[in-house]
């Protein structure tokens, strides 16, 4: 469902496009993907007011963070591949994702206990894991392009939901018991993420 969000900012106006996607879930939540997409999860009973107000709650944060993307890409090195050679390349970065990751994921899961049923390798958004109530992991295969420290935390972060399906402190610590330096990492992603790109 698409909608548009207008925004002045430093003496400009801004006509945002956003997706709204709903689902069962009992809180909303607003995501900007590397490529400048944003998109609302929210709650099948939200109504389109309760959407727009959250919009302009939200507006100062989605303005700040969609322009400071949208720098970053356009200041991006022009890359010298070309189309044939990025998808060879991309796919050799999954054939590697789909060997490595589950390696990884079976080393960390004896630290973290719990039961996933199958790991997933795909090529998300604005997501670079996680974890269905039905026990598959997924993950994103451009974690293959950061730095290994960070690829072992979004496991360690995923794997943990196993055991606790939400964010609070107790996810946290189980988290902070394996990785100690989770929040560097995660800083990391989010600051350099929409660079893991080839």
């Amino acid at each position: 469902m698409q909608h548009t969000l207008t925004v002045s900012h430093d003496g400009s106006e801004y006509t945002l496009p956003f997706t709204v996607i709903k689902s069962r879930r009992k809180t909303m939540a607003i995501s900007i993907s590397r490529d400048g997409d944003i998109l609302f999860r929210v709650p099948l009973r939200t109504g389109e007011r309760e959407i727009m107000r959250l919009a302009e709650e939200k507006s100062r944060w989605i303005i700040t963070h969609y322009l400071e993307i949208r720098d970053r890409k356009n200041s991006r090195p022009v890359s010298d591949l070309s189309a044939v050679q990025r998808d060879a390349l991309e796919k050799r970065y999954k054939e590697a994702a789909r060997s490595y990751i589950p390696k990884r994921a079976a080393y960390y899961h004896a630290m973290t206990g719990g039961v996933y049923n199958r790991i997933s390798i795909r090529d998300q958004k604005t997501r670079w894991g996680s974890c269905s109530s039905k026990g598959t992991l997924s993950f994103n295969w451009r974690l293959m392009l950061a730095p290994p420290a960070v690829l072992d935390y979004v496991v360690v972060h995923e794997l943990c939901h196993l055991t606790h399906m939400d964010h609070s402190p107790a996810f946290w610590q189980a988290v902070e018991a394996i990785c100690p330096d989770y929040r560097q990492l995660r800083l990391w992603l989010k600051e350099h993420g929409d660079e893991l790109t080839l």
